[in-house]
């Protein structure tokens, strides 16, 4: 697992239940170490490792924590370096959705050692979509769909979304945008402001 996914672990469980959290739940793991490094690559193990404990230590089941954990990276993350590269999906959610089909090549340019899930969107509908998770790590579709709900916000779009578990590496997420207008979206700016 590429280092960045554990470093978002770690900022999200420190950030979210304190540092102290954190160094108990790297003891429960038996890590060794509290800190994990963003660029380098380490045993899909020790992640899964690493969320048991915390799942443990936090009395939570593992998907609804993925699921803040995804809705932390983009609202609450002090860099908002995920929000950002996130909006230049489109104007609306709905141009985000259709951004995410190029995600994971996106994605494997910007840092070509990482193992990105592959995302596939197929519309039902005229507001109704799937969203296909394919990915070798089970049950990583619940911090997308995190995503998704934060990034609905973003936008200002009322959505109804569900976490289909599917079979292996295969999960779904359903998308039903009920009122792309909802609400103001947060502000966004592809420059400096002036």
């Amino acid at each position: 697992m590429h280092g960045l996914v554990n470093r978002a672990i770690q900022t999200f469980i420190s950030d979210v239940y304190g540092d102290q959290t954190w160094t108990e739940i790297c003891r429960d793991a038996a890590l060794g170490f509290d800190s994990f490094e963003a660029l380098l690559i380490y045993d899909s193990a020790l992640t899964e490792t690493v969320l048991a404990a915390a799942c443990r230590r936090l009395k939570r089941d593992r998907a609804p924590l993925l699921e803040d954990m995804g809705t932390y990276l983009v609202a609450q993350l002090r860099s908002g370096a995920v929000r950002r590269l996130l909006r230049f999906g489109g104007e609306s959610f709905e141009d985000f959705l259709h951004s995410l089909d190029d995600l994971h090549d996106r994605a494997r340019l910007a840092l070509p050692d990482l193992d990105f899930p592959r995302l596939v969107l197929s519309q039902n509908g005229p507001l109704s979509f799937d969203l296909s998770f394919q990915w070798d790590k089970p049950g990583f579709a619940a911090l997308a769909l995190g995503i998704l709900r934060a990034m609905a916000d973003e936008y200002g779009a009322l959505v109804l979304l569900d976490h289909v578990a599917g079979e292996g590496a295969h999960e779904r997420i359903t998308i039903d945008l009920l009122d792309p207008d909802f609400a103001a979206g947060r502000e966004f700016r592809l420059g400096a402001r002036p």
